[in-house]
This record gives C-alpha cells, sequence and structure tokens, in this order.
C-alpha cells in the first residue's frame, strides 16, 4: 500500500498518496489552483506560474530530525522566502499550503498580466471564449486595466496552418508547452516544437507534411486558449450555442467515446448540423483522446453524395422509385429466395440492426455472413476480454502480445494503450513480419516470413527463454491479433491458438486477460457475439444462392471473386449511405441512416457494450437499418420481433446468452473516473466532455469448450518463381474506403502509395519511389504509385487496402514499370 501523508491546504486537512502534487491534492478538497501548463496526464512543467502557492514545512531538529514544536504543542511551520508552484511541489507529511493569500493573489494577478503583454483581448471572437481558461482566470484574478497600449503589445501572425487540420494562432499561443509535451511524451510524434527566444518564442512544425500526427486533434483540446483550434471549427460557433450529444466511434474496434457538439445551422436552412467532435472521457477505452480519424471523418454524413432516395433498376440503370415500391420489390425477391438467401453485413450496423437482420436469416433458413478481411470471433466471444477489465491497468507483472497486425494504422489508441502500459512496466512482445511503430517499445520482437503465422505460434508457445517465462509468469495476459498476411480461415487458426494458450495458461476469464481481435470496422466483435460468421467461400455461397441482402458492406470493391460472383447473382438488394461499387450491382437500393442519426448499441473489441444517441436529425427519405429490414419482411409476411431500437434491445437482451440480464440502464451507468475530467475541470484537463451518457458493459465470456482447427487448416500453397513477388494487403489509417474519402477533411491524408517494396527489391526492378508500377496477377493487373520501405521484407509488394486493387488475401503477382513498357513496345 502507498505511504499515505496529511498536510492542509487553506486550512483544511487533506491525506493523498506520498509524491501527490499540491495542485491534485487540492483538487480533492475542490480547490482549485488555477494552471495552465499543467495537465494531469502530462510530466509537470512549471513554465507558467499562475500556480504559484505559499508553502510551509514543519522545521525538524537538525540532530534528532523530529519536528520542532511550537509552546503550545503544534508542529512550528516555516515559509519559504518565495512562492512555489503547485504543479511541480509534491506534498510531504505536515505541510502547510496557502493558495488564497494577499501575497499569492498579488503574485497570480502579475502572472496573468505578464501572459496578457502578448496576448490579444479578442474574447468576442475567439474560438475558445466562453470555455477559455485564459478569459475566466483574468476576470477573476487578473488586473481590471492593461499598462500597454494596442502598439506596445506583442503582435504575431494570426493564422498560421500547421497542418492542413490544425490552425495555430501565434498572438493567442501563451507559451504553456501542453501541444509540444502531448507530442512528445503521450503519442511519440515529436512534429512540433518550440522556435527563438523570449517574445519571440513561436511553435513551428517540423514535419512535412506540416504536423504529421494522427492524434494532433488532440493538441486543441488541451490548449488552455484559442491558439490551436481545428481547421474545420475555426470560426465556426461559440461554445455556448452548441449542445453536446453523447456517441461513440464505430471506425475502427476501440469504440472510442465521442461528443457532437452541434447547433442550428441558418446557412444549412436551419438544419441542426454537427460542428466539431470532441472525446468524452472513459478511462477504461480512450480516456481523453481519440484519433484524428474518428475527429474528422463525420463530415461524411452531410456528404452531398449520400442517397436520399430508393433505387430501383430499369434494364442497365438505377432509377429513382418510392420506397413502397422498393420495398415491395425487396419483399417479393426475399419471399422467393427463401432458405437460398445469402444475408451479408459488417461491423458498421448496430447490434439492433443485426439482430434485426438475423432474425430475417432464422426465420428465412438463408444465411447470415459477416464480411470482413479477419476471422476468429467465436474464440474472442469464449476468451476474449471479460467483466473487469482495463487495458490502463496494464503495467510492470502484464504481458501483451501483439500479433500480425499494425496496432498504429488499424486501432490508433490501442497503439496508444499498448504503448503506455510497457511504459509502466508492461512486458511487450510484437511479432510481425515488418517493422511497425509499436516495435520502439517492445522488450521483445520477433519477426517470421507471411504464411508462416502457425508455426511462429507454436514456437513462442514452446519457448522457455524470457518469452516464455513472461506469459508463465503474468499477472494479466492480453492477446492482440490482426489478419496482416491472412485470409479468414488463417485468423479463425491463430485465433483459437491464441485462445487456446490463454486457457492454458489459466488466464482466461481474468479480468484484464484475454484475446483480442483487431477488426476492421466497430461492431464486428457485436455481429459475432450475435452469431454471424464469416465464410471463406463467399463467392460460392452467392453463386450457389438464389439473391443476395447486403447491408452496410461492400465486398465488390475489395475482392474481384466477389465482384464477378456479384454480378451473375440472382437478384441483389443494397442498403447503404452511398452508392458503392457493390449498390451499382444492385436490383434495388435503399438509402440507410448514419451512425451519428439514430441509436444503438455496440461491442467494442474488448467486448465492452456501448451505447449511442442521436446527434443530427436524418435526410429526408432515408431510414434506420432495422426499419428497412423489418419493412421487407412485413411485406413479405414475416413477423419480426422489436419495432424500434429499445424493442430490439430487449429482444436481443432475452435471446441472446451473452446479453441476457443487461438493460440500457446499466449500459448508461456512470461513475467517478480519476482524474475526474472535462468541462467542469476545464483548467485541469481542458475541454474534453464528462461522460454523463455511459461508461458501457463488459460481456461475459460465452459458456462452451475451445476447439482448434489448427490442424485441419491448409495455408494456401503459394511459390515465388523467378522475377515474381508475393502481394500482401494491409491495412492504412486513411484509404479510400468506408467514410474517409466522403468526409472531406482528410483527403490530403489518404495515402497516396499504393504500393510498398524493399529498397532491395526496388533496386533488381529499378523503381524509385514515386513511380508508378503494375502488378499482374491472373488475368488482371493493378496500377498504382510505390513506395520504398526498408521495415518490410524482401520478396514482398505490400498492397494497401480499400485503394481499388481488389486485393483480398495473399497472391503471387509479376511486377512492371507501364511507362519502361511502352517505351519498349
Amino acid at each position: 500500500m502507498e505511504k499515505q501523508v496529511t498536510l492542509k491546504i487553506d486550512g483544511r486537512s487533506v491525506t493523498v498518496p506520498e509524491g501527490t502534487l499540491i495542485v491534485d491534492a487540492a483538487k480533492q478538497l475542490g480547490i482549485v489552483i488555477p494552471v495552465f501548463c499543467y495537465h494531469p496526464k502530462l510530466k509537470p512543467a512549471g513554465m507558467c506560474r499562475v500556480c504559484l502557492v505559499d508553502v510551509g514545512r514543519p522545521q525538524l531538529d537538525r540532530a534528532s530530525g523530529a519536528p520542532v514544536l511550537n509552546e503550545d504543542g503544534t508542529p512550528k511551520i516555516v515559509f519559504g522566502p518565495k512562492l512555489e508552484t503547485a504543479c511541480t511541489t509534491p506534498v510531504s507529511e505536515g505541510m502547510v499550503v496557502w493558495g488564497a493569500t494577499e501575497k499569492v493573489m498579488e503574485a497570480r494577478k502579475e502572472v496573468l498580466e505578464f501572459l496578457l503583454t502578448s496576448h490579444p483581448l479578442d474574447c468576442p471572437v475567439c474560438d475558445k471564449g466562453g470555455e477559455c481558461p485564459l478569459q475566466n482566470l483574468t476576470m477573476k484574478f487578473g488586473p481590471a486595466e492593461s499598462r500597454f497600449e494596442f502598439d506596445e503589445k506583442s503582435h504575431n501572425q494570426k493564422r498560421v496552418p500547421l497542418g492542413e487540420l490544425i490552425i495555430l494562432d501565434r498572438e493567442r499561443c501563451i507559451h504553456c508547452g501542453r501541444c509540444v509535451r502531448f507530442q512528445e511524451q503521450i503519442v511519440d510524434d515529436p512534429v512540433i516544437g518550440f522556435y527563438n527566444r523570449g517574445r519571440a518564442l513561436e511553435i513551428r512544425t517540423y514535419s512535412d507534411p506540416g504536423f504529421d500526427s494522427i492524434f494532433s486533434g488532440n493538441t486543441t483540446d488541451i490548449c488552455p486558449v484559442g491558439a490551436l483550434t481545428t481547421a474545420d471549427f475555426r470560426f465556426g460557433a461559440r461554445p455556448w450555442e452548441m449542445k453536446d450529444k453523447a456517441s461513440i466511434c464505430t471506425q475502427c474496434p476501440v469504440g472510442c467515446n465521442i461528443t457532437y457538439n452541434v447547433r442550428r445551422e441558418a446557412r444549412k436552412d436551419g438544419r441542426t448540423v454537427i460542428k466539431r467532435v470532441m472525446p468524452r472521457q472513459n478511462e477504461a477505452v480512450n480516456e481523453i483522446w481519440i484519433c484524428d480519424k474518428g475527429r474528422f471523418t463525420y463530415h461524411y454524413y452531410e456528404s452531398p453524395e449520400r442517397l436520399t432516395a430508393p433505387l430501383i433498376r430499369r434494364g442497365d440503370e438505377l432509377v429513382q422509385t418510392s420506397w413502397d415500391e422498393a420495398i415491395r420489390y425487396a419483399a417479393q425477391q426475399v419471399k422467393a429466395a427463401g432458405s437460398r438467401l445469402a444475408m451479408v453485413t459488417s461491423g458498421r450496423l448496430s447490434n439492433e440492426d443485426l439482430f434485426a437482420l438475423k432474425q430475417l436469416a432464422d426465420v428465412t433458413g438463408g444465411k447470415a455472413i459477416l464480411h470482413g478481411t479477419i476471422s476468429g470471433g467465436e474464440a474472442v466471444s469464449l476468451a476474449g476480454m471479460s467483466p473487469g477489465s482495463d487495458l490502463g491497468t496494464l503495467a510492470q507483472g502484464s504481458t501483451i502480445l501483439v500479433f500480425a497486425c499494425d496496432l498504429h494504422e488499424e486501432a490508433p489508441i490501442w497503439w496508444l494503450r499498448v504503448k503506455q502500459a510497457a511504459e509502466r512496466g508492461a512486458t511487450l512482445i510484437v511479432v510481425n513480419p515488418r517493422t511497425t511503430r509499436l516495435d520502439k517499445f517492445a522488450t521483445h520482437r520477433l519477426s517470421y516470413a507471411y504464411g508462416n503465422e502457425l508455426d511462429m505460434l507454436q514456437t513462442l508457445q514452446a519457448d522457455t527463454g524470457d518469452i516464455g517465462q513472461a506469459v508463465k509468469e503474468a499477472e494479466n495476459l492480453v492477446f492482440i491479433f490482426g489478419s496482416e498476411g491472412m485470409g479468414l480461415s488463417a485468423s479463425a487458426a491463430v485465433a483459437e491458438q491464441l485462445a487456446l494458450w490463454l486457457e492454458r495458461s489459466g488466464r482466461r476469464g481474468k479480468p484484464s486477460s484475454g484475446l483480442i481481435a483487431v477488426w476492421q470496422k466497430g461492431n464486428e466483435q457485436g455481429a459475432w457475439e450475435i452469431g454471424y460468421t464469416t465464410d471463406e467461400r463467399l463467392a460460392e455461397t452467392i453463386s450457389a444462392a438464389m439473391g443476395v441482402y447486403i447491408c452496410a458492406a461492400d465486398p465488390a470493391s475489395e475482392d474481384p471473386e466477389l465482384k464477378i460472383a456479384l454480378q451473375r447473382a440472382g437478384f441483389m438488394i443494397v442498403q447503404d449511405l452511398f452508392l458503392t461499387e457493390t449498390a451499382k450491382l444492385a436490383d434495388v437500393v435503399l438509402p440507410a441512416q448514419a451512425v451519428m442519426e439514430r441509436e444503438g448499441t455496440a461491442v467494442s473489441g474488448e467486448r465492452r457494450l456501448q451505447y449511442y444517441s442521436p446527434a443530427v436529425p436524418a435526410p429526408a427519405g432515408t431510414r434506420p437499418d432495422y426499419a428497412i429490414i423489418r419493412a421487407i419482411a412485413e411485406e413479405a409476411g414475416i413477423q419480426l420481433k422489436g419495432e424500434n431500437t429499445a424493442d430490439l434491445f430487449e429482444q436481443l437482451t432475452d435471446s441472446v446468452e451473452v446479453f441476457k440480464g443487461i438493460t440500457l440502464k446499466e449500459v448508461r451507468a456512470v461513475r467517478e473516473q480519476k482524474p475526474a475530467l472535462g468541462r467542469s475541470h476545464m483548467y485541469y484537463g481542458g475541454t474534453s466532455y464528462e461522460n454523463r451518457e455511459g461508461l458501457g458493459v463488459t460481456l461475459p465470456l460465452r459458456a462452451g469448450a475451445l476447439r482448434s482447427s489448427a490442424e485441419h487448416y491448409q495455408p494456401q500453397a503459394l511459390t515465388l518463381e523467378s522475377g515474381s513477388l508475393l502481394a500482401v494487403p494491409i491495412t492504412r489509417l486513411y484509404d479510400r474506403g468506408g467514410t474517409v474519402a466522403t468526409s472531406g477533411m482528410l483527403q490530403q491524408r489518404i495515402v497516396r502509395s499504393l504500393f510498398s517494396l524493399h529498397p532491395a527489391d526496388a533496386e533488381l526492378f529499378q523503381v524509385k519511389a514515386g513511380e508508378r508500377i503494375s502488378l499482374r496477377l491472373d488475368s488482371r493487373e493493378i496500377e498504382g504509385e510505390v513506395d520504398i520501405n526498408i521495415g518490410q521484407p524482401q520478396g514482398v509488394v505490400l498492397v494497401t487496402r480499400s485503394m481499388g486493387a481488389l486485393l483480398s488475401a495473399p497472391v503471387v503477382v509479376k511486377l512492371t514499370v507501364p511507362q519502361r513498357s511502352a517505351v519498349n513496345s
């Protein structure tokens, strides 16, 4: 147990752990000591001096070390000659702190006056007005008048793009260093820093492109003034004009808690629109951080490319039609197909939507198929994270294995959480054929050749050295796996082997231990829990079916075999937000609603069930997915349970074992979090939101025995001939799939290079970075720009997913250079 010390702050006693800073101890008493540079998630800096307090300590006898006593028997307190910074001074036994004396208040006033000598008084137009610590503290403690004339103040550039996402106002910057320290200490992206000295001191970006970090938006949340703003919010609204709507991000399996700030917009015909996305504190999920993809992709909901009316095929064209006609036609096809109906969906749907579609599949006898790039959800249901789990508690004594994935690109907040666990002393084992950003923090780094995943796992399990010992002795054991270089059956076999390893180690079902899959979409784990499975032979299934019903999935844009199978399908119903490549092949297309336009629940990769509420009204002509499914079923004479999301959630918790007994009240329950951050603690933690809408509930593990299909799994034999390469599809954070391309804000961040080669292969094929190359496989070719990367294996060309390459699994290819071929011919 930590040693406790007792001290007095402004005459009130408090007992806190030894090493606690004065500012944190005061906060426990509800005493606010103002800060600018201090943040509870960052290391103390003591840069701004606004937290100065008068500190006294018991006088000790030099000979005995005992406290010197006053005549009344109380310890004699000796105050220092100068004030001390509360944000860097740790507490000690018997300490006495005064934070509101005349001496302290005068010092606070002088610090604020000094800061204002270089700060504009443009609060009426400043983006931070209404949520600005400097504005509030100046009103409370600052001077009533400035001793500087306008021309005597320091004037700097008002609009400095640090990149296309973040705008700096140098005149507003108070040089607290929060942004610089966040980039260095928290996310290991030191791409901005201080330049010059004195009044010429300024923040600059040192990367190309500017502010090249996937977490850059967080600096605007922790900036205590209006110096840093996001490009989409700058001069967009005032804080008091907006309402906050709690939600979760579904861009990846982490399930970050977010808040949409909304207001009615005259320029949008009086419609309520989203003005910005802010983090919502959940220390067990994302703390107070979100990645830039989660912050900026929301703009897709207002894209002019959104579908707002049903489409039906007339000859070779899709033409607009009424909902009645579209539903009637779709119902006729569903009824005619019966058990020969293939229903394909993705983790973009809510649990309620998935449950409605699964009901339809069960009644008709059709197949409920989850489309994705990774399998193994059954093993995760049996051996995943269990109630009481929190990645934020992993430290010394914990072991984390990250296998066949790149968390920085696929699940950025998990990358951050795993990195922090390693920094707290956890043993981190990273196993991947290529280097990743997580390698820097790994205790052990191992590599294997693509295709040898199961052999690598067997080697790891047989290890009797440091790795074997770390797994054996781990208090908490977490296995995180992806599908890089693997197909569905291989990733399923990997998941089963990892689950069995957890069971043999005795950690299966233990809090903060378990198996985590790096899914492609936000609710794929929810689909597995409800009863969906992937299909390794989906093209054959579609070909054998009488028709296909596709919800929120776009298989035609990712797999050439699936595209051909869908082109030949008897009929196809698609419901989606946009006219995707799959929708273009459909017989009827039904416009659905986006996540911010409706309510529902989703299950994160850590198996945490979370609720989200609607933020803005849906466009006229669109419907929720479950409502479309229900309408088709009713027209086909099928009665489904659940008329709305609340009913569907109740039916779900009555029907599916792992959901049984869970209520929405539990999912939406909140409790005290430490450190307490949010808007009521704005000086202390920034402008992220408190969590008032629920911390979620971790599902219990599904009962059942683990199984292993590894002995039956036969890896595909891929022989590399002379002059050939192994093409491996990989996931990048910013691709053209899903909602990134249609959001607008992230266009410049979308990866430019479709391919990546090792320098030795580039030299062999005489290819330079930025050059266009072509990969020939089977009867088709893929053409795109190439990058050179020394961190990948030789003989391999990495291909970015969701960029139009139509590559879903590793395949042998031949490389050519189109321009060179044209010249030779």
